[in-house]
């Protein structure tokens, strides 16, 4: 079935209807804001980019067109492909030139929510990014009666190559929540004047701020491209079970997004099955999708809330009975701090006031879930005594251990060996990377076709950092064996560790970054080729100099 998507009206027709064959445009043009127009890249005239949608096993063909004055790509993120289907310019494909068309084929060997989004530049901030679902074959194991697509994102009015730039310059440049003189007497007449030196020594001798959660602010947050004064709506019955596929499409956020007066069964994550579990709060890692399905009863507004980590802004959409209502806009929370016990050191500080150094005694920090600690007691993914721990409002949070596979994998076995990761960076010099080596230095990391290679993250740093592989499946590990989810996206909380484990069962060129747009371009980026079992692999060159009809096929002017 081919479908030809132009314009923003068409975005409901790709929600109801299933094609294997699309054509994508990207351009110039506007997004429209509350306050009013701003420049940006779109897809057939608008951003985000219309929703994809296809059926599992289908062959898949999308026609991208380039219309821009620069190279320009997209990536299928988290869909399981030839790796020269991948759309990561330098890796997997030259990129798509100005006036070019280049096809996209591929056989889906998936269902789940997913998204589509550019990897060249910092052209994803600008506006190129889209929801994309896969229909299954089999009947879901859970039941719903409508369902509504939640893609989150930050918006900034500044050019992404200014913002790296000011980063660049001063990596504390968007951190308005600097501490002040004021704040270190309340402190140290909460927890005495020698443990904030120390507090305050520890910190500068990092380098570091405890305020400087998030890199960047200033963003206004969006809920399928409309802001808090435009209230996104989604009408339901009372009574009705509702599916939200939710979508971190952001580069940089990372959000804490509940319903108050709503549970959310959790049904999927990043596009798998898992065993539903009923949370009130869940931390959305940037470039993660979780499907979760809730069932108002009451005929009044509901505010779907989506607040940043560091609780400098946040997004109101509606779930709602009726067009025109509103759910309430509550009070940001207040400002978030990092302690040293987010970053692993805790025993560093033994004798500081106020500090529950009996529970921090002994922690694994590998169990950290999503890095936020301090919730309900007896969960072992959180950390007493976080400053970085979500709210909501006495209930459950969802934490990574939660998240068990709703089938057990058959392929689950021992790994044939660890690679550690240690994941690093220069606040100062704003570079980051893995081992201290940033992606224009690094060599590839090489993995044989068949084996199970464990990927251990060590982070070094104070910033969360969501780990995501292309074209093969991270199974997160928490102790769950078989049941142990799969994800394409896996978050690593400041100072913890986290283990994955990966079947290189993909031979081809792969990228493997941290999906913060700013860390991704500033070094915490590499390449993965997995090889053949004799140790064989064919470059990109190689491949389109031996298949240059193929590709030729696929690029047409």
């Amino acid at each position: 079935m081919k479908r030809v998507l132009i314009g923003a009206g068409l975005l409901a027709l790709a929600a109801n209807a299933l094609g294997g064959s699309y054509d994508l445009v990207i351009d110039e043009g506007q997004v429209e804001l509350s306050d009013g127009r701003r420049p940006a890249l779109t897809i057939n005239g608008q951003s985000p980019a219309p929703e994809l949608r296809f059926k599992e096993g289908e062959e898949v063909e999308i026609r991208v067109t380039n219309r821009l004055d620069r190279d320009t790509s997209l990536h299928w993120h988290g869909i399981i492909l030839p790796y020269d289907q991948d759309g990561v310019p330098g890796i997997s494909f030259p990129g798509i030139k100005p006036g070019q068309t280049f096809t996209y084929r591929f056989r889906l060997q998936q269902s789940g929510t997913y998204w589509y989004h550019a990897h060249s530049d910092f052209q994803e901030q600008e506006g190129l990014y889209g929801p994309l679902v896969i229909e299954p074959r089999a009947r879901e194991p859970y039941r719903y009666d409508r369902e509504y697509t939640v893609m989150l994102f930050d918006w900034q009015d500044e050019k992404p190559e200014r913002t790296l730039a000011n980063l660049k310059k001063d990596a504390e440049y968007y951190n308005d929540q600097k501490l002040t003189l004021g704040d270190f007497f309340r402190d140290a007449g909460r927890d005495g004047v020698w443990a904030t030196l120390k507090d305050r020594w520890a910190w500068g001798d990092m380098r570091m701020s405890p305020t400087d959660i998030a890199d960047v602010s200033g963003f206004r947050f969006l809920v399928n491209g409309r802001d808090t004064g435009q209230n996104w709506t989604a009408l339901f019955k009372p009574g009705e079970r509702v599916r939200l596929r939710l979508i971190n499409a952001s580069g940089m956020s990372y959000f804490d997004l509940r319903i108050p007066g709503l549970p959310m069964t959790v049904v999927q994550a990043d596009g798998n099955d898992v065993l539903p579990v009923t949370v009130d709060s869940l931390r959305m890692t940037v470039a993660e999708t979780y499907d979760v399905i809730v069932q108002p009863t009451e005929d009044r507004a509901y505010s779907l809330l989506a607040e940043s980590m560091d609780r400098r802004g946040l997004v109101r959409a509606t779930l709602a009975p009726r067009d025109g209502m509103a759910g309430e806009v509550p009070p940001l929370g207040a400002p978030r701090r990092l302690t040293m016990a987010d970053m692993g050191m805790a025993h560093d500080m033994g004798d500081m006031a106020g500090m529950d150094h009996g529970a921090m005694a002994g922690m694994d920090h590998a169990t950290m879930g999503h890095g936020m600690p301090s919730a309900p007691a007896g969960n072992p993914d959180y950390a007493p005594g976080s400053g970085v721990a979500p709210e909501a409002e006495g209930g459950r949070v969802l934490v990574y251990g939660d998240l068990k596979a709703m089938r057990p994998d058959a392929r689950y076995r021992a790994p044939d060996r660890t690679i550690e990761l240690k994941l690093t960076g220069n606040m100062e010099r704003y570079f980051w990377s893995f081992d201290g080596v940033k992606y224009s230095e690094a060599e590839p990391i090489r993995l044989r076709y068949g084996e199970r290679v464990r990927f251990r993250f060590v982070n070094q740093t104070m910033m969360n950092h969501p780990m995501h592989l292309h074209g093969m499946w991270m199974q997160l590990d928490k102790g769950n064996g078989r049941l142990n989810p799969l994800k394409h996206v896996v978050n690593v909380a400041p100072g913890s560790t986290l283990e994955v484990d990966v079947p290189a069962d993909a031979i081809g060129e792969w990228a493997f970054h941290c999906h913060l747009i700013y860390h991704m371009a500033s070094g915490m980026f590499r390449k993965v080729i997995v090889e053949a079992p004799d140790g064989s692999s064919r470059s990109l060159g190689d491949a389109m100099e031996m298949d240059s009809k193929g590709d030729a096929a696929h690029a047409q002017h």
